[in-house]
């Protein structure tokens, strides 16, 4: 058999070269591709000494360190399957992706170390118990202190595990529009076929220097932004979070940076970034939520360059893209990448002509292999000629470039993370005092979309204000979630199914103009 692991594709792309570096920290503290291959090796053999055997699971909740990194590179590396989650998530959000994943080993953040040990206590008998480990920002922690015995490093070499290309690599949870999130199951060949098609249209080099200042628990810094470097033999400058003037301090040494819109509405607001500070860049992506056309026109203004704009989901990796050589076009994400097939259809599946608003559609090798433990779901996300649903609707211009135009599913993007409203719902509904609430998703000059509940209060409850309502929610969900302004109504417009309108909600524009809170999120 011929191993498709996708470290082993990784190795590919090293170096003659393994004192070359292949990571820069923010601090200026350098990562070989010998560090790479060694602390890999490590790591991966010490999961094996902890009994974990091909496709079992490995959660991470951490903060942004290049051990974290390493981490995800050992899990892959020793076959096993690499399960990130935002760091931001509460203990009843982690709750139920524990037991559906039911992971052998799990490495959080030291504050975290309490909540998991009261999961895993509650789950006890239900599941075998995982190995529990911690792994702080600054690398430290017992995770890198117990993969050596006494004190002595376990050997560096590590035969890295075959695995064929249908085999699990990751497992990303996304949330459902039930309010119960599932696990994306992405396999080696398909993280390693979208990969190779961004690396062809992108143009990548070994000479490029990546700027990273995403976080890594999801699809587009980890995958689209570290992996695709990597198998580019691509260094990367890799910063802990983004910060305007830590990123404009080193772009003059980038040639490509990725980022969120957000990101560049930041930039823009910054008065000395400009042409300046990009002399050697190539390359400036957005993704992972719609950019304003606005912000596209004035970030070229300003720097003169056209921000390439591309679109992909979870299940599916990056599926269309502008060009690097032809025009970049505001409010479009391009053209389908190589290999992988987009249609804009109907309702029936039937391709619709330019013009013509549909479902946008994708079938090819990266689509992932379905939702962890949920075959019914995986069966619904695809026709009956194999595109997978993304939800999204969309319309091929004459041109041949696609533009999303919206959702047909509720799912909100705020700066980049996915929100999905019956979550934010529950978590109100359950507040003393609440009658009903709806949750919408409104344009946000920053976050691209902000994260509106409009609410109905038992009688009585005039206490529960909106900055009451905002603690309370803080409390329970990541402060992405929780909403940006919370209005009350007497009752929620609703039609003659009891359905609750939203569409009405949303035409509303005192829900649309004002959407920051007196106190920020």
């Amino acid at each position: 058999m011929v191993s498709e692991n996708l470290y082993e594709r990784i190795q590919q792309a090293f170096p003659p070269d393994l004192s070359k570096a292949f990571l820069e920290t923010e601090q200026g503290v350098s990562y070989s591709y010998c560090d790479l291959e060694q602390e890999t090796g490590r790591y991966a053999q010490f999961f094996t000494q902890q009994g974990l055997a091909p496709g079992d699971r490995v959660l991470a909740q951490v903060d942004k360190s290049p051990q974290a990194l390493l981490l995800c590179l050992a899990c892959i590396r020793a076959g096993l399957v690499y399960l990130p989650l935002n760091p931001a998530y509460r203990k009843n959000e982690v709750r139920y992706i524990v037991s559906d994943a039911e992971p052998k080993l799990i490495v959080c953040d030291p504050p975290l170390l309490e909540p998991f040990e009261q999961i895993a206590q509650e789950q006890k008998g239900q599941a075998i118990a995982p190995h529990l480990f911690t792994l702080d920002r600054k690398g430290c922690g017992s995770f890198t202190e117990r993969f050596t015995e006494q004190g002595q490093p376990a050997p560096p070499s590590f035969r890295t595990v075959a695995r064929q290309g249908e085999d699990l690599a990751a497992l990303l949870y996304t949330s459902g529009t039930t309010g119960r999130p599932k696990g994306a199951m992405l396999t080696h060949r398909n993280i390693v076929f979208n990969i190779d098609a961004l690396r062809e249209v992108w143009r990548w080099q070994p000479t490029d220097v990546l700027l990273h200042s995403l976080p890594i628990f999801h699809v587009h810094g980890l995958f689209v932004a570290c992996l695709t470097a990597l198998l580019s033999g691509t260094k990367i400058i890799y910063l802990p979070r983004f910060d305007p003037a830590h990123v404009m301090r080193r772009l003059p040494r980038a040639t490509v940076f990725m980022g969120v819109p957000t990101y560049y509405t930041r930039l823009l607001e910054e008065p000395e970034f400009g042409k300046q500070v990009c002399g050697k860049m190539r390359l400036f992506i957005s993704g992972s939520a719609p950019l304003l056309e606005p912000t596209f026109a004035a970030f070229e203004r300003r720097t003169g360059f056209p921000i390439l704009e591309r679109y992909g989901l979870t299940e599916a990796g990056v599926v269309t893209s502008n060009p690097v050589a032809g025009p970049r076009i505001a409010g479009t994400v391009g053209m389908a990448l190589p290999g992988t097939l987009v249609r804009v259809a109907d309702a029936d599946g039937k391709p619709l002509p330019p013009d013509i608003v549909g479902e946008v559609q994708v079938k090819g090798e990266n689509v992932f292999a379905g939702y962890w433990r949920r075959p019914e779901e995986t069966a619904a996300s695809l026709t009956h000629d194999g595109f997978l649903k993304t939800g999204d609707l969309g319309r091929w211009r004459e041109d041949g470039y696609l533009a999303v135009v919206g959702r047909s599913k509720e799912m909100i993007i705020t700066g980049g993370l996915n929100v999905y409203p019956k979550e934010i719902e529950s978590a109100l509904d359950q507040i003393e005092g609440i009658a009903e609430s709806a949750v919408l998703g409104v344009p946000h000059p920053d976050f691209g979309e902000g994260v509106v509940a409009v609410v109905a209060r038992k009688q009585s409850w005039e206490t529960l204000t909106e900055s009451v309502l905002i603690t309370r929610l803080k409390e329970v969900l990541a402060n992405y979630k929780v909403p940006k302004r919370i209005f009350f109504v007497d009752q929620l417009p609703r039609n003659a199914m009891g359905k609750v309108q939203k569409n009405i909600l949303r035409s509303d524009p005192k829900y649309v103009t004002t959407i920051e809170p007196s106190g920020k999120n």
